[in-house]
């Protein structure tokens, strides 16, 4: 599924031309509602086991619980933070595994550590140099 991008969608369209998309401005409040979803529901995130090797990246966010059900805690993932891997923290990929890119060499500081994918997934990241 293909997310839509607000700012280029709006910069793309020539807002001063009368066309026939414009004439119905509830396609408009459908793409401010989309957009508003996305972001709030943190769908555009991008996971940890997404980075290509020699990429850096800081990471944004833990996710501690076990698929999706709020009640039950990751034990992974708090492992993983208590070994750093915390909101704010330099990561950087170092390689990845011939089959299949499992499992994942990640830095931490001066630490590496070797992860799995489903491990790796479970940190959500933002691009260094991108906007946060």
């Amino acid at each position: 599924m293909a997310w839509i991008n607000l700012e280029q969608f709006c910069s793309n369209v020539d807002v001063t031309e009368q066309d026939e998309n414009w004439n119905k401005p509830y396609l408009v409040i459908i793409l401010i509602c989309l957009y508003t979803v996305q972001n709030i529901l943190g769908l555009d995130a991008v996971r940890l086991s997404d980075l290509k090797v020699k990429q850096t990246a800081i990471i944004s966010k833990v996710n501690r619980t076990l698929d999706g059900n709020i009640a039950q805690n990751d034990l992974v993932a708090s492992r993983l933070e208590t070994l750093g891997f915390v909101p704010g923290t330099k990561v950087q990929v170092i390689t990845k595994g011939i089959f299949g890119g499992d499992p994942i060499l990640i830095q931490v500081g001066f630490t590496r550590f070797a992860l799995r994918k489903v491990e790796a997934e479970k940190i959500e990241i933002n691009l260094e140099g991108a906007p946060a």
